[in-house]
């Protein structure tokens, strides 16, 4: 029996994210287990408050629906720590991210993602269109 091996998708809160879940599905059809899309919010921010960006995440969860992902939006002001508990606790496997525009590593997420989970999760890096 092959063992089923959960998807994270992280979206910003930009309609054109989109093409990432869509990624997630066809990486999840291949191994199985779950998809689970999520947006880790700065504590503090007003989702509510730009009418675009809750549009976009809006939008997000209608397409996490349909595929039949889990959409989560999480509070913190640490991403890097939110996203790998999130991953523990929901035995993820391997992550799909959109190419960062912060090329300083300092400030990169998913280079100090890399930097903390090693090799134990496959992390996916599509470029931007």
């Amino acid at each position: 029996m092959q063992l089923k091996e959960n998807t994270m998708i992280c979206v910003t809160q930009q309609k054109t994210c989109a093409r990432l879940i869509k990624t997630g599905v066809q990486i999840q059809e291949k191994q199985g287990g779950n998809i689970f899309v999520v947006h880790v919010a700065p504590i503090g921010w007003n989702i509510l408050g730009n009418s675009k960006e809750g549009e976009a995440l809006d939008y997000l969860f209608d397409i996490s629906k349909e595929v039949g992902a889990h959409m989560t939006v999480l509070r913190s002001s640490e991403v890097v720590k939110t996203i790998i508990d999130f991953c523990e606790k929901h035995a993820i496997r391997t992550i799909v991210l959109g190419e960062s525009r912060e090329k300083s590593a300092d400030n990169n997420v998913i280079a100090k993602l890399s930097k903390k989970i090693g090799n134990s999760i496959d992390i996916k890096v599509l470029a931007t269109d």
